[in-house]
């Protein structure tokens, strides 16, 4: 296990996992949500095809950052 000394506070490598996994999840989730609203703004009558697809992917990057801390903390 890797650990590492910030001061007082001390990190180990699964800390470190599931802290990139939930960047990683809130990235992905803010890119999804931009390029949706700029697909709606081109084309407001594909507004519910592009809200559906949307909360698919952002569900998908979100449930993968939940099943990353659960499976690590094990």
């Amino acid at each position: 296990m890797i650990l590492a000394e910030v001061g007082q506070i001390t990190f180990n490598g699964m800390q470190l996992a599931v802290g990139l996994a939930g960047l990683g999840a809130a990235i992905g989730v803010g890119l999804i949500g931009g390029r949706a609203a700029e697909a709606v703004g081109r084309n407001p009558g594909a507004f519910n095809p592009v809200l559906i697809i949307s909360l698919l992917g952002m569900a998908f990057a979100e449930g993968l950052a939940i099943l990353v801390y659960f499976v690590v903390n094990k």
